[in-house]
């Protein structure tokens, strides 16, 4: 069967950014109805319950709360509250190999620069240079520029975003972080170097040698005032039940349990979805005069398959150069995860919310050798009286987990052995503390996500898919758009959030 309408937008995922721009779709008069192959909406923003305890299955801390932050911003226009948070204070506590004192990266602009110039001494210039240029790009980024534009209306809002004050940042924009720590002669700062490459590989998926400067600036600055991370009462959830609550008080659906098969284009200036019904085995294709993909750029490549038209209807970019540049992408991260419910006395007193651990110098970031670990707090609703959750994840290679000649079973038996081990450093996970043990690996991910090979993160934001050089949310497909990760300005909440609010602009003025 088929159906359309003239204002009918499909929404592929209901991640945040599938349901962001739905939602606001459907606030502004569009005929919306999302598609998720998951159980429960939110993506890598959602949660799973284990005998009384509440997991947050991926992001575990949120941007953009603020008065004029993403979020607040978003949720003013659906009319609807903002979930309930606390600050996160330290944002993170890092701790080095060897070290039982960490680098607290506090909310208080003073407190944080206090601790840098006792932790990194000789420092604070690059940090000055990193703050001038958070400035800037916040400024900028606040005025709704296009990032890359794709056309003249694109272009249009991207020159009306500039102002003197941006003209700092463009020197930078062919700069890495490892190039600034070179001209501030602290290029040989292991423990700079070793902290920036664990903070920045969180965010932009590489490391500091490789990760955009003036991405960087953002991500290293966010976690202070006026802007700052906050932990949801609750669970991560809240944020995608909100939304799906505004979509469907404005008309728009939901339908969880379907898998889009693929993406057909040129059915009458329609573009074409074909959906199977998980629980029914159904399958039909819904017809639509916008689609906005909320899946990453190797996954909407193969979803268009071979089938996809090959002239492009946009300036700058044909469909089969978007199909190699995609290609030819560096192998992304999957995530091994660790979700712990365990007794209270397995929490050390004032344990921050969040945590990295690396363990070798010698050893990469990720694989076990790294941890990124979130601990909920009494009252916060994660967790029964008396308990507590401890999530711990890691970068791996996704390509370890596939392949016939693995033994899944084993693999993930020996991270999480060696998982447990690392953290009873900190924590005391012994036996009688330890309740429910949950373990996702990328096949988990790509099982409930449908990324390929459970890929996490994003595209890896290096200065060559960055800003004006990354993926646009226009596709070389017209009334095709893609929201999330993959596009500007990355990952996180806050980041996926903004990229529905650029897709919802352009659908707008047609």
């Amino acid at each position: 069967m088929s159906k359309s309408s003239p204002s009918k937008v499909i929404v592929i995922g209901a991640g945040i950014g599938g349901l962001t721009a739905g939602a606001l779709l459907a606030k502004r008069g569009y005929e919306v109805i999302i598609f998720d192959r998951a159980i429960v909406p939110g993506g890598c923003a959602s949660t799973f319950k284990r005998q009384g305890f509440t997991f947050d299955v991926g992001a575990t801390q949120v941007a953009g709360l603020e008065p004029g932050g993403i979020h607040h911003r978003i949720f003013s226009e659906l009319e609807i509250d903002l979930p309930a948070a606390t600050p996160c204070d330290p944002a993170c506590a890092v701790f080095l190999p060897g070290e039982t004192t960490p680098i607290n990266v506090w909310r208080d602009p003073v407190r944080w620069q206090a601790e840098r110039q006792q932790q990194f001494p000789g420092s604070e210039p690059f940090w000055q240079f990193l703050q001038q240029l958070f400035n800037a790009s916040w400024e900028f980024q606040s005025r709704d520029p296009i990032l890359p534009p794709r056309n003249l209306w694109d272009v249009g809002q991207l020159v009306g975003a500039l102002r003197l004050g941006t003209l700092i940042t463009v020197p930078f924009t062919l700069s890495t972080v490892g190039d600034a720590l070179k001209w501030f002669g602290l290029n040989r700062d292991k423990r700079l170097q070793t902290f920036l490459d664990l903070q920045l590989k969180l965010y932009s998926q590489v490391t500091a040698a490789e990760t955009a400067l003036l991405y960087a600036a953002t991500a290293l600055g966010v976690s202070q005032t006026p802007q700052g991370l906050y932990h949801l009462e609750g669970s991560m959830q809240v944020l995608s039940d909100r939304l799906v609550a505004a979509l469907e008080r404005d008309g728009g659906k939901l339908l969880m349990r379907h898998t889009v098969e693929s993406i057909e284009c040129d059915r009458d200036r329609a573009i074409g979805v074909t959906i199977c019904n998980q629980k029914t085995g159904e399958t039909w294709t819904e017809t639509a005069t916008e689609v906005v993909a909320n899946v990453t750029a190797q996954d909407l490549v193969r979803l268009l398959g071979d089938a996809a038209p090959k002239s492009n209807p946009l300036p700058l970019l044909s469909l089969d150069s978007y199909r190699s540049r995609v290609k030819n992408l560096p192998q992304a991260s999957g995530a091994f995860v660790l979700y712990l419910g365990v007794k209270d006395v397995a929490i050390p007193a004032e344990c921050p919310p969040h945590l990295q651990f690396l363990y070798d110098y010698d050893g990469i970031i990720g694989e076990n050798n790294s941890l990124f670990v979130s601990v909920s707090h009494p009252g916060d609703g994660r967790a029964p009286t008396g308990q507590a959750t401890i999530i711990a994840s890691s970068f791996v290679d996704p390509n370890r987990w596939y392949g016939q000649e693995v033994d899944y079973a084993a693999l993930k038996a020996e991270y999480t052995a060696t998982a447990i081990a690392k953290l009873g450093k900190y924590f005391d996970l012994s036996p009688e503390n330890i309740i429910v043990t949950e373990v996702g690996t990328p096949r988990t991910f790509e099982r409930y996500t449908g990324r390929e090979r459970g890929i996490v993160g994003g595209i890896g934001q290096r200065v060559s898919t960055f800003g004006p050089f990354g993926f646009a949310t226009r596709t070389p497909v017209a009334r095709l758009w893609m929201v999330g990760d993959s596009t500007h300005p990355g990952e996180g909440t806050a980041g996926v959030s903004y990229s529905a609010l650029t897709v919802v602009r352009q659908i707008e003025i047609g």
